[in-house]
């Protein structure tokens, strides 16, 4: 797709403000620390114009497409934290479906939020880069973070949020297009996957779905959606990631 605006990496001048509510007020729950706003650099030309898309407000959805390590989830948790920060949303919402090769998140003890923590951990710990242990805790108390369980997504309309759906491969196409309707006012969601890294029973799977369909549509009438595109060659992990990924043959 073509290129859109540039990222602007520098930091924000609003590292100073107080602690921003949901409500619009100030708020003495949430001592967020200063200087919290991440500075975001790409490392490759597929980062790059991934962070384009999604500092363009004109990209409602945004697809992220591409092996692990590519920086897919990285970049898009880092702007959503900047875009909270920065008073452009008022809440990130964290989504995908739960799950794996061996579990179910029904028989994990806990609430939703215990059960959810193996698929949203990698999130998390980005999170945990920008904002204490309280601070999260706080923040999800508030609901200002949200976990969201895909199945549990259906009839809601979120604004004023920046929803990260991750590992969207394993989605049904059922569940891919009630996702993508949820989006209201104010509101960017960022789309993940890797299509050769599905889990059992997830060959044909809503995230490969809607990219076929979206070669059908006409690209000169996707106006509010991007969708960016990784290889092997942007994967930014240690060097004996790319060789596994060479030996499972996903350089092909």
């Amino acid at each position: 797709m073509a290129r859109k605006k540039r990222v602007d990496n520098k930091q924000s001048k609003t590292n100073n403000r107080e602690p921003y509510h949901p409500d619009g007020q100030r708020s003495g729950i949430i001592q967020l620390r200063k200087k919290t706003i991440p500075t975001i650099l790409p490392r490759n030309i597929a980062q790059e114009d991934y962070l384009y898309q999604l500092a363009d407000p004109e990209n409602n959805i945004c697809f992220a497409i591409g092996p692990a390590g590519t920086g897919k989830t990285l970049l898009c948790t880092l702007m959503g934290v900047k875009a909270f920060m920065e008073r452009e949303v008022k809440k990130i919402v964290i989504t995908r479906p739960a799950v794996s090769v061996d579990e179910q998140h029904g028989f994990l003890p806990g609430d939703l939020n215990e059960k959810m923590a193996p698929w949203t951990r990698p999130i998390f710990d980005i999170f945990e880069k920008h904002f204490s242990v309280a601070e999260i805790e706080s923040m999800l108390a508030e609901n200002i973070i949200e976990i969201a369980p895909l199945a549990y997504m259906r009839g809601r309309t979120f604004e004023d949020a920046w929803i990260i759906a991750d590992e969207m491969q394993n989605a049904t196409k059922s569940q891919m297009k009630m996702l993508l309707t949820r989006i209201g006012n104010n509101t960017k969601m960022i789309v993940t996957g890797d299509l050769k890294q599905h889990d059992r029973g997830f060959s044909e799977n809503g995230l490969s779905d809607f990219m076929e369909l979206t070669r059908r549509y006409e690209l000169a009438n996707m106006n509010h959606i991007a969708i960016s595109r990784f290889d092997m060659m942007d994967v930014e992990r240690h060097p004996a990631v790319v060789e596994v990924l060479k030996i499972y043959g996903e350089d092909e």
